[in-house]
């Protein structure tokens, strides 16, 4: 994809289908991308962003991946699962607290082989604790190669500029909302479909940036020089909604906690509590004010992410909410 190179390891593309009840439900025209269903470790978004890391790392000799983000990273376990299926090592870095308990993906994580470093908050940078690592597989004669938070930057950004192809071929026209976090997939999709009829929506779930609209144009001028793009972006083209954040990031949300519940009964797809229930909580609020119009067409990228299900801070309000349908005898 513009002239780089990856290892294709994914079954794609990933299908687009209709959701028929909640489209009566909500009087939209209603459809979701399964990117949960790409085929390693669980499935996601970052798996099409891993295709390109992992030609750049295996062109380099690498035989450790090192990346970061939150104990409970659906990146992480994704490069987890990269690393395990091409041989190689993995350690994901985090400055978390340890959650109490092995379970969610810092369980897959660990079942698939990876190191998890959690570093409290004590003020050390992110990237001294990474580096420390770096060295340390260094002196063991390895050569890890680094991977950034949640992928995103101009490689990995190119798993969604190749995404938007599929959707330009699939769907023709509509609405696309998708949650944004590190803002790669949103960056690669927003540079992939500005020569089509198709919209593009972001969510933001997290109080990531200061001005998210500045960060998405340093973002896409990064890419455009990277990728050579013949188009110019400004900031006023950047669509991304920042008032459904609900007080924090992988925060348990009643609110998000029904809309899961409403996907999996009504269209048996599950969604997880940090991003794609957010994402589809904040496309229900959107409904109901008329930001999003009776009769739209609206399609929703499923990043994936349901073992977030498991973390603990939300398995327990959903178990105090779901008990009442288990019946003891």
């Amino acid at each position: 994809m513009l002239g780089y190179q990856k290892e294709s390891f994914l079954h794609l593309p990933t299908p687009v289908e209709y959701l028929p009840a909640l489209s009566a439900e909500l009087g939209i025209e209603f459809y979701i991308k399964r990117d949960d269903l790409t085929n390693l470790g669980g499935g996601g978004n970052k798996l099409r962003k891993l295709e390109y890391f992992l030609y750049d790392a295996k062109t380099k000799g690498a035989t450790v991946l090192v990346t970061v983000g939150g104990a409970q990273t659906n990146h992480g376990r994704l490069t987890a699962a990269v690393a395990a299926k091409y041989g190689m090592k993995c350690t994901i870095v985090a400055i978390d607290d340890y959650p109490g308990e092995i379970s969610a993906n810092i369980l897959l994580d660990r079942v698939m082989g990876a190191e998890v470093v959690l570093h409290k908050d004590d003020g050390t940078p992110l990237m001294d604790i990474v580096n420390k690592v770096i060295a340390r597989y260094k002196a063991a004669g390895e050569k890890p190669y680094f991977i950034p938070m949640g992928g995103s930057d101009e490689l990995g950004a190119l798993g969604y500029y190749e995404c938007a192809q599929e959707l330009k071929e699939q769907i023709k026209d509509g609405r696309v909302i998708v949650t944004v976090g590190s803002m790669g997939t949103y960056m690669g999709l927003f540079c992939g479909l500005h020569d089509s009829p198709i919209n593009l929506t972001g969510i933001l779930i997290g109080p990531f940036y200061p001005d998210v609209t500045a960060h998405a144009m340093d973002y896409f001028n990064r890419c455009k020089e990277a990728w050579n793009l013949g188009f110019d972006g400004e900031e006023a083209n950047f669509h991304i909604r920042t008032e459904f954040i609900r007080g924090g990031y992988n925060n348990p949300v009643k609110e998000v906690r029904e809309a899961i519940y409403e996907m999996a009964r009504k269209e048996a797809v599950i969604l997880d509590p940090c991003y794609t229930g957010k994402t589809y909580a904040a496309i229900k609020d959107m409904v109901a004010c008329g930001d999003i119009r009776q009769g739209e067409k609206i399609i929703f990228i499923h990043t994936g992410g349901a073992p977030g299900l498991n973390t603990p801070s939300h398995r327990r309000e959903m178990e105090k909410e779901l008990i009442d349908g288990v019946i003891i005898e």
